[in-house]
C-alpha cells in the first residue's frame, strides 16, 4: 500500500519520474544541453558575474559539451542513457545559463534541432524571469501547443537580502510576474531553489517554499548549495566564511520544505549534483543516492509525506485552499 497519492513505490514525495511514467506511459529522461547562452547579470545588461555560485559553464551540474553541436550533444547524452533504459523517450534540457536570452528566431533554430530528434516528447528549457520577452512569449505558447513544454524559472530565495548578495539582479516581483504571464498561456512552470545559501536560517527558506506553494507551479527543483572552485561564491567562503549545512540539517530542512508543498507540486530535483572536480564545500553531496535514501528513511521515520503540513490547515480553513488546473 502507497502512503503517499503520486507515488508507486516508496517515495512519499511527488518524483519526476512518477509523473512522467503517469503522463507519458513510459521511461522518460531529460537530455541535458549547452546552446552557449549567456545571462544578463554576465554581459553587463543588468549585471556582471553571474549569480556568485555559478561555474563558467552555466551550471554546476552535467550540461552538454559546448565544444559539440547540438545535435552531436544530443546524441552523445542519449544513447549513453539508453543503454540503462533502451526503450525511453527523451525531452531536450535547455540547461546551461539562460536559454531563452536571444532572438526568437535564433531560439527556433535551436529548439527546432532538438524537437526533430526521434522520440523527443519535449523540451525543458532553464532561463531566468527577466529573459522572456513578449515575443518569446508569443513563441512559446505556439511551441506549447505542438511538444511538452517546461520552463524552468531561476529563483532561488524569496529572500531581497539573500537575491542581492549572490547577485540575482533580479527583484521577487518580476519573478511573480513571470509566473502568472507563463501560466496564461498554459505553460508549465517548474522553479529552482538553493538551501544553504549565506547567512539564511531555516526559516528563510521555509519561507520561500511557502511563496512558492501560493502560486500556480507545477514543479519544483530543490538544491543544496554548491561551493565551486573559481566562483564568487568560492571567494567570499574564503574571506568571510559562513555556515555549511550538514548533511542532517538538508535532510531536515528538505523535508520540512515537502510538508509544506501541495502535493501536486512535482519534485523534479531533491539535491544537487555538482562536478566532484569542481566542488570545494560539502562533499556530502558527492554521495547522491545515499543523502536522497536517507531523505526517503527519515520520511518514513517521521511518518510524514509531500503535504502534510497542508492537511490540517486545510480543514481548518478549506476558503484558503484552491486548485491549479
Amino acid at each position: 500500500m502507497n502512503t503517499f497519492k503520486y507515488s508507486n513505490t516508496n517515495k512519499r514525495y511527488h518524483t519526476l519520474d512518477y509523473f512522467y511514467k503517469e503522463k507519458f506511459k513510459s521511461k522518460v529522461f531529460k537530455v541535458s544541453l549547452n546552446a552557449g547562452f549567456t545571462c544578463p547579470n554576465i554581459d553587463g545588461t543588468v549585471g556582471f558575474g553571474g549569480c556568485i555560485y555559478c561555474s563558467k559553464s552555466g551550471s554546476g551540474e552535467f550540461a552538454g559539451d559546448i565544444t559539440k553541436s547540438l545535435e552531436e550533444q544530443f546524441i552523445t547524452i542519449r544513447d549513453m542513457m539508453l543503454k540503462k533504459w533502451p526503450k525511453a523517450k527523451y525531452i531536450g534540457y535547455f540547461q546551461a545559463h539562460s536559454n531563452t536570452y536571444d532572438k526568437v528566431d535564433n531560439l527556433r533554430k535551436m529548439y527546432d534541432i532538438i524537437l526533430k530528434q526521434d522520440n523527443v516528447i519535449g523540451l525543458s528549457i532553464a532561463t531566468r524571469a527577466d529573459c522572456i520577452t513578449e515575443e518569446c512569449l508569443d513563441y512559446l505558447e505556439e511551441l506549447n501547443k505542438k511538444t511538452f513544454l517546461t520552463i524552468e524559472l531561476g529563483l532561488q530565495t524569496t529572500n531581497e537580502k539573500t537575491s542581492k548578495l549572490i547577485n540575482r539582479c533580479h527583484s521577487l516581483e518580476c519573478f511573480k510576474d513571470m509566473v502568472e504571464k507563463l501560466r496564461k498561456r498554459n505553460i508549465n512552470v517548474v522553479v529552482h531553489i538553493i538551501n544553504g545559501l549565506p547567512y539564511e536560517t531555516k526559516e528563510d527558506m521555509l519561507e520561500t517554499v511557502k511563496y512558492l506553494n501560493k502560486l500556480d507551479i507545477q514543479g519544483i527543483k530543490i538544491h543544496m548549495l554548491s561551493i565551486l572552485k573559481d566562483t564568487p561564491l568560492a571567494k567570499l567562503y574564503q574571506t568571510k566564511p559562513f555556515k555549511i549545512l550538514s548533511k542532517e540539517e538538508y535532510i531536515d530542512i528538505v523535508i520540512s520544505q515537502l510538508e509544506l508543498l501541495r502535493e501536486e507540486i512535482v519534485i523534479h530535483r531533491i539535491t544537487g549534483d555538482p562536478k566532484v572536480e569542481d566542488l570545494i564545500e560539502p562533499t556530502w553531496l558527492i554521495k547522491k543516492v545515499s543523502l536522497i535514501n536517507d531523505i526517503d528513511k527519515e520520511m518514513v521515520r517521521r511518518n510524514t509525506y509531500q503535504g502534510k503540513k497542508l492537511v490540517k490547515e486545510k480543514q481548518l480553513y478549506p476558503k484558503l485552499f484552491f486548485s491549479f488546473h
